[in-house]
């Protein structure tokens, strides 16, 4: 079935590509912050506010600089949320308290050491993030990962591993490393919609010697 689409899959510049279920909608298109970088086709699923994502994406502070980039493929379910770098206060005194940021006086401690930042916050394509996870400041989530519902991810999740629990810890590999690494070449999801769509069953399948010959 072709919801808004074409026989080479759904337009991804429909917000809403699945009529009948307005509570999905294609990230890319309501993101409105210019630090906030989504991929094609990745989906935010919110039965509650499915166009509110950017409320869940918290301290993100423009003086910081730091960037939240999604690739492409991905699925977001609700109440996913991301801690960005603001969200760090500095722990080398003996108060973590962010004076400076009330003024008033206080912005004197503004120059008592660099504030703490980890970097941007990358999801890599074909990830899986489940209900209610976070994922916290300068995170790395490789492509074909999957983050359990509930998960805290404080750590860099390899490519193709299940991480859960607080802190997510890796709890399985779904493929083995010399599969991985073929997969990661392969990178399907960056293929055209039309060879995507030829080969769908590859996609889906855990057949990667057919998928490294599908054309």
């Amino acid at each position: 079935m072709h919801r808004g689409g074409t026989v080479n899959g759904p337009d991804p510049t429909c917000t809403h590509p699945i009529p009948a279920f307005p509570r999905v909608c294609f990230l890319r298109n309501i993101v409105t912050n210019p630090d906030i970088q989504v991929g094609e086709y990745t989906y935010y699923d919110d039965p509650a506010n499915p166009e509110g994502f950017e409320r869940n994406v918290l301290y993100h502070y423009p003086f910081v600089g730091d960037r939240l980039i999604i690739g492409r493929f991905c699925a977001i379910a609700a109440g996913v949320t991301f801690l960005m770098n603001g969200a760090n206060h500095r722990l080398g005194g003996i108060s973590t308290h962010p004076f400076e940021i009330f003024g008033s006086g206080w912005e004197a401690t503004q120059d008592a050491g660099e504030e703490p930042s980890r970097g941007d916050t990358v999801v890599g394509n074909d990830v899986w993030l489940g209900y209610r996870s976070s994922v916290l400041p300068g995170v790395q989530v490789g492509d074909g990962a999957v983050v359990a519902a509930l998960a805290v991810v404080a750590a860099d999740v390899p490519p193709y591993a299940v991480v859960a629990g607080n802190p997510a810890r890796v709890v399985r590999r779904r493929f083995p490393e010399e599969v991985v690494e073929q997969l990661l070449r392969i990178a399907w999801w960056a293929w055209p919609p039309e060879k995507i769509t030829r080969n769908l069953a590859r996609i889906v399948s855990a057949d990667v010697a057919s998928l490294r010959n599908a054309v």
